[in-house]
């Protein structure tokens, strides 16, 4: 399976964001490198997709 984030609002552009991930813990760790250049970008919450199946989210990016 794949993993894959989203962001919203829909059509945040950050390099990445569309790539596929062979596990849970390489999305996970692409995240934690690059959260802050999502919210940056205007997003607000991410959620974490393995395949249809939302694994979680949407989770605020929120730093409050």
């Amino acid at each position: 399976m794949s993993y894959r984030w989203t962001a919203d609002p829909a059509g945040i552009e950050l390099p990445d964001l569309n790539r596929e991930f062979d596990d849970q813990a390489e999305a996970e760790a692409w995240f934690a490198e690059n959260w802050s250049e999502l919210a940056e970008a205007g997003a607000t919450a991410v959620t974490l997709w393995e395949a249809d199946r939302v694994v979680y989210g949407p989770m605020s990016l929120d730093e409050a």
